[in-house]
């Protein structure tokens, strides 16, 4: 991505921010192979909530706090879930509100729901999902 931006940290599929490279590594998710090398050093594990960005993390009140516990996972139930959020936003007049509005809120109740249902099969389950 490019550094000029106005300091907005959601990102609008098409955003001009975007590096043709940078649009081609996350379409692939290629953007996502360095995130093994902090699962292996045991940073993060396979499935859980997304790492959220600034600022977000620090909305979290009550009983929602508890999906702070959770070791972020390169997959898990939200982001399969959003996994064409940047398409979804594009479509939005105000994307930022959008996702803080109605994505963000979802994306909390999902990962509170995996906090309270995770096990090794549900795990293994939204790994198969990820990769097919």
């Amino acid at each position: 991505m490019k550094t000029e931006h106005d300091g907005n940290s959601v990102s609008v599929k098409g955003e001009s921010r975007i590096t043709w490279t940078g649009e081609f590594l996350r379409k692939y998710k290629i953007d996502e192979l360095p995130e093994l090398w902090n699962v292996l050093i045991g940073n993060m594990s396979f499935v859980g909530p997304r790492p959220d960005v600034p600022g977000y993390a620090d909305r979290l009140e009550g009983d929602d706090r508890k999906i702070l516990e959770l070791r972020p996972g390169i997959t898990g139930p939200a982001s399969l879930k959003y996994r064409n959020e940047e398409e979804l936003l594009a479509k939005q007049p105000e994307p930022k509100k959008y996702n803080d509005d109605v994505l963000w809120p979802d994306k909390v109740r999902i990962n509170l729901d995996y906090y309270h249902n995770r096990n090794m099969w549900l795990d293994l389950k939204l790994i198969l999902r990820t990769i097919f």
